[in-house]
């Protein structure tokens, strides 16, 4: 037998006690909070409602864990543009575990960052993370108020709205 033969058998082997029933492979089950749909409407309303009392037509996003959406909406009179854009700005936060705003001082930093090339990467303000600590569950963003920050202040009033049961 060739020394690649004995190595192959030998993985089989292992795969085979290690996936044996009652064989001990010290695996865990992933244990993690995530971010509910009553959660995410009551950010993603929240933030509406704030920038709608100042004046503003907004699109909001609120994504999951995976980037995935949880709740989307176009507010009345928002630029078709903002839905789009709210989802790319709560997509780089969650991506990037921080502020979509970051995103304006890396580039800065660093013209050529890869991430710049990936679909629904955005560098503007108007997105928070959604945190437990140092886990993100999703982010929040916001697009149609005259200003990142205008948008990103939104989006803090709908967390700060949940800030209590993110523990």
């Amino acid at each position: 037998m060739s020394k690649t033969s004995y190595r192959l058998t030998g993985l089989a082997l292992a795969l085979t006690f290690a996936c044996a029933p009652g064989a001990s492979t010290n695996a865990q089950v992933v244990a993690r909070k995530d971010l509910s749909a009553a959660m995410a409407i009551t950010i993603a309303q929240t933030a509406l409602e704030t920038c709608m009392k100042q004046g503003y037509n907004v699109s909001v996003h609120v994504v999951g864990r995976q980037g995935e959406v949880v709740v989307a909406v176009r507010g009345e009179n928002a630029n078709p543009h903002t839905f789009e854009n709210s989802f790319k700005k709560a997509y780089t936060s969650k991506t990037t575990r921080a502020p979509s705003g970051d995103m304006v001082k890396r580039v800065k930093d660093n013209p050529q960052l890869g991430l710049l090339a990936l679909s629904n990467i955005v560098v503007a303000q108007g997105a928070l993370p959604i945190m437990i600590g140092n886990d993100v569950l999703g982010a929040a963003g916001v697009s149609g108020a005259p200003g990142g920050d205008k948008d990103e202040a939104c989006v803090k009033a709908g967390l700060d709205k949940v800030a209590g049961d993110l523990k």
